[in-house]
């Protein structure tokens, strides 16, 4: 009998104080549903607001993103505090798991840092091929913790912005103008001059080779190799015709060379054959 009198306290008394704390919790919940909903509604606007104006690509999606979690917080808060729990006590406890998650999420933060840095200094933008951590690509996107490029094989490649921010970047598309640096070895027994005649001809041919004063097209001897006589072929093009303009001037090129005698050696090595017991007999 006593033991039935104590669960009738114990449901009394927690009963009573959850009946007091229904309005608090329903009240809670209305606000949650309201506030996500609200915060959908102003993810709207921001998103229209952006539509209207010129800005960065990237800018765009980082304030986004930005904005999306920081209301998702303070309606967090809101709820939390409408359930009854102190400001104070949130604070504090807030404070310590943010302590705690931040020890654990050491290069989450880093990539966030990252992500801000290459906002503000702007090293490339959507749109721009470059040659990151061993990987080239286009960028497809960037978003606060990773940077997204499609390889050229229409590969996904995702690259932490901690590293992307702190190591060498090669911005293939930042100028509008690329030189290029063609290398062709001809025979020690060619005449160097003409493979240099026919090879300069070729890229003057090429309406897309830049004939500027200071971008003009060049052909100088570079090396004396082991095997061949280098003859470097240097010329500027813009970045849309850059490709194939050098996939024609390397097939082209052989075939002039070769069509006017010159041939392009390959490495060769002689290999001379000491007899000892012959030696000895002689």
């Amino acid at each position: 009998m006593d033991s039935f009198k104590d669960l009738e306290t114990v449901l009394n008394k927690y009963g009573q104080k959850l009946i007091d704390y229904l309005p608090s919790i329903a009240l809670a919940i209305v606000m949650l549903v309201c506030g996500l909903w609200i915060i959908k509604f102003i993810n709207r606007l921001v998103a229209k607001f952006f539509l209207r104006k010129d800005y960065d690509i990237t800018l765009e999606k980082f304030i986004q993103s930005l904005i999306n979690w920081g209301l998702k917080i303070v309606l967090f808060v809101l709820v939390i505090t409408q359930l009854g729990v102190e400001s104070a006590s949130l604070v504090a406890i807030i404070g310590a798991a943010g302590l705690a998650i931040g020890l654990a999420l050491q290069g989450s933060l880093a990539n966030f840092a990252g992500g801000v840095l290459i906002l503000l200094l702007k090293p490339f933008k959507v749109g721009d091929f470059i040659s990151a951590q061993g990987i080239d690509g286009t960028v497809k996107e960037i978003s606060i913790f990773n940077t997204k490029l499609n390889t050229f094989g229409n590969q996904l490649a995702i690259l932490p912005n901690g590293k992307l921010s702190n190591e060498n970047i090669i911005n293939y598309t930042e100028e509008p103008f690329r030189r290029e640096n063609l290398t062709f070895g001809v025979s020690y027994d060619c005449d160097i001059k003409l493979a240099k005649e026919i090879l300069l001809n070729l890229v003057n041919e090429q309406e897309t080779v830049l004939q500027l004063e200071d971008k003009a097209p060049m052909v100088v001897v570079v090396a004396l190799a082991d095997s061949s006589v280098n003859i470097s072929v240097r010329y500027w093009a813009n970045i849309a015709d850059f490709w194939n303009l050098r996939f024609h001037i390397l097939e082209e090129g052989k075939v002039r060379l070769e069509a006017a005698g010159i041939v392009i050696p390959y490495p060769q090595r002689d290999v001379h054959i000491y007899n000892k017991h012959t030696d000895i007999a002689k």
